[in-house]
């Protein structure tokens, strides 16, 4: 009888339920969460924030390790070799899930493959600004505009292949415009040389452009959202615009190694949506130019690969080569 009570019981460690069984008692320990950039940027602000809401939810601390390097990969790569058991999580930022598999010539890890998603936690916007000397006072003036001077107008850009040379490439190949891309070594020096005339235009967040817009410096054309943001609500979205296929913007989501229990999966994402979802962490990402932007585990799988697709087909499209 202890014999046969023995079989069934290892038996039932190979069925799915067993698998919920196990997990009942997580998390019993501290859950690391891994973020690819230094402290200090939009990445590390909205991890920070879901964490410290997280760890109250799940009674268990939260900790933010921050694991800067080739533009987010490092963190990803030592997520996906870690053990699938909700210990540890990865808040990413789209380079190092949807940019990377086209500017990386040797990808150490599949995105799609290789990381369970969770849930998309916030999105921030791109806006098109524009130097004030441009002779247009909506995107589709604008569009008229460029076409009217081929290969006179420049843009700028955080860098070559950054999330907004990637959107000013996608906004060419909706419009049909032809400009020149001039990258710059990060959103400082893109948006001094904007305000100072060397580059007529470009796609930035809210934090970087919104005082100079409010202050006269840039003009605001459209932005990136589905609605008005409430900072700056007298710049329609692309949508409203006439460019409802355009997007742009970064993004951030929690995901863990692959084979990761469904039901701590689960768990998580749950927790995560209702912290997401309370009024305090909304205002305090409303505040910092982010948008809250909560999903299921399956609508966030279908989020990634839409961005790896639309970055793919643009990178075939427009001849971007991986380094």
């Amino acid at each position: 009888m202890q014999r046969r009570t023995f079989l069934l019981t290892s038996a039932a460690a190979l069925v799915p339920g067993a698998t919920f069984a196990q997990s009942a008692g997580w998390p019993s320990r501290p859950v690391r969460v891994l973020i690819g950039y230094p402290p200090g940027g939009s990445t590390d602000v909205a991890g920070r924030l879901l964490a410290e809401q997280l760890g109250r939810k799940l009674g268990q601390q939260v900790v933010v390790e921050n694991r800067a390097g080739a533009g987010g990969t490092v963190a990803a790569q030592q997520v996906v070799r870690a053990d699938p058991d909700g210990y540890t999580l990865l808040l990413a930022a789209s380079p190092e899930v949807s940019i990377a598999p086209i500017t990386m010539k040797a990808m150490p890890y599949d995105p799609v493959r290789d990381l369970q998603p969770i849930t998309l936690v916030g999105q921030v916007p791109f806006f098109l600004v524009v130097n004030p000397s441009v002779p247009a006072n909506t995107l589709a003036e604008f569009i008229a505009h460029a076409k009217a001077n081929p290969g006179k107008l420049n843009y700028s850009s955080f860098g070559n292949n950054t999330s907004n040379h990637l959107a000013g490439e996608l906004f060419k190949s909706l419009t049909g415009i032809n400009s020149v891309h001039v990258p710059y070594k990060g959103s400082g020096p893109s948006m001094t040389d904007l305000i100072g005339g060397q580059v007529q235009y470009s796609f930035d967040t809210p934090p970087a452009v919104q005082e100079h817009v409010r202050g006269g410096k840039l003009r605001a054309l459209a932005v990136a959202t589905r609605q008005r943001l409430a900072s700056l609500p007298q710049v329609p979205t692309f949508a409203e615009a006439g460019l409802p296929n355009f997007s742009g913007g970064t993004w951030f989501g929690l995901f863990a190694p692959a084979k990761t229990p469904r039901a701590v999966v689960d768990r998580i994402n749950s927790e995560a949506v209702a912290a997401l979802n309370s009024p305090e962490l909304s205002k305090a990402f409303s505040d910092r130019g982010i948008v809250a932007s909560p999903q299921t585990p399956e609508e966030f799988a279908r989020f990634v690969q839409g961005e790896v697709s639309k970055w793919k087909d643009l990178a075939a499209k427009v001849g971007i080569v991986a380094e």
